[in-house]
């Protein structure tokens, strides 16, 4: 049984490793910069561009983004009861990429004014959002219909294959170009974001993270089963819907602004509760949110390729780091906490 001493040695730990990895991933990048010009850049006492313009807000991102999907990822596990549940099971992602797919590459069938004149950076996260938004809205109108969970997480899934084959038929009949510019908006990035989106980015995803905080005594209650939390006295409906919400904004926020991050909010969860050996998620969300941060600014500063010019898509850093860390650690421990 770890003691609440314990939880508290590792938090402090992990927050160190995480101001440490903020520093290293700031300074790192095609030109190396020293860590004193960086803290002297972050304090006001010197200006910097690069860091200023360019790597605190991409590094800000990526705690908000290994963060957001962790906690969503967290959050889908438990209302599911499945560990292979995250952040994207409900379709939110899917019609994301719904709504940015009409833009690039349906675009082209209107021609190339109206192609000048709809593809650009707000225009792409507009439809992002608008297409969260309408899959979101179609999944709370049947939760409210629907009494068994399972049931809204096949919903889901039905939802992302029909998004999927739209997909599929608009690259299908779209150009080289287009097809390869949404394929690029595909693999991720953290460094697109300038101040003043950061701004809207942060402002949702902290409404999102809220609603995650108040559904944790939910949380903890779903864990004993639908049939037994009810009969504590939760409303199973409303606490639903509130953990709906809390996902879509933070996995739709995440999506429209950086693009679809694969295996961050599936994995994360399982490495918390690896690491941390609870199922409280007064614990694990604080937990959740340390880790997601730590390892996407690891996959980002891997992703930079150091003293080059060249960035990897983080999609697949994510991935190649992440998924064998986490067979692994399950491997290890033969038996998972949930």
């Amino acid at each position: 049984m770890v003691t609440s001493k314990s939880y508290k040695l590792s938090f402090i730990i992990l927050i160190i490793v995480l101001i440490v990895l903020f520093f290293v991933n700031v300074s790192l990048g095609s030109v190396s910069i020293p860590f004193n010009t960086v803290f002297k850049s972050l304090i006001g006492s010197t200006d910097n561009y690069i860091i200023q313009n360019y790597r605190l807000p991409k590094a800000i991102t990526a705690i908000l983004v290994g963060s957001g999907l962790g906690i969503s990822g967290l959050l889908m596990q438990t209302l599911f009861r499945n560990p292979l549940a995250g952040p994207f099971v409900l379709g939110i992602t899917s019609g994301a990429s719904l709504g940015v797919a009409l833009i690039i590459m349906g675009s082209s069938v209107l021609g190339g004014f109206f192609t000048t004149l709809l593809i650009s950076k707000w225009s792409l996260v507009i439809a992002a959002s608008l297409g969260s938004f309408l899959v979101l809205l179609t999944v709370l109108i049947v939760s409210s219909r629907v009494r068994d969970t399972m049931a809204i997480l096949i919903i889901g899934l039905m939802f992302g294959s029909i998004t999927a084959a739209v997909v599929s038929v608009l690259s299908y009949f779209s150009s080289a170009e287009d097809l390869q510019q949404y394929i690029f908006w595909g693999f991720g990035s953290l460094g697109d974001l300038q101040w003043n989106e950061l701004k809207i980015f942060a402002l949702i995803y902290s409404l999102g993270l809220l609603f995650s905080i108040a559904s944790i005594k939910a949380l903890n209650t779903l864990l004993l089963g639908e049939n037994y939390a009810k009969s504590l006295g939760l409303n199973i409906k409303q606490s639903r819907l509130i953990i709906i919400i809390a996902t879509s904004l933070l996995a739709g926020t995440i999506t429209a602004f950086a693009g679809p991050i694969a295996f961050i909010g599936l994995a994360i969860p399982h490495l918390t509760r690896q690491v941390f050996n609870t199922s409280n998620h007064k614990i694990l969300l604080p937990a959740v949110f340390l880790f997601g941060a730590i390892i996407m600014l690891i996959c980002d500063s891997i992703a930079q390729l150091p003293n080059t010019d060249y960035t990897l898509p983080i999609n697949a850093i994510t991935s190649l780091i992440g998924a064998p860390v986490v067979v692994w650690l399950l491997v290890r421990k033969k038996k998972m906490v949930f």
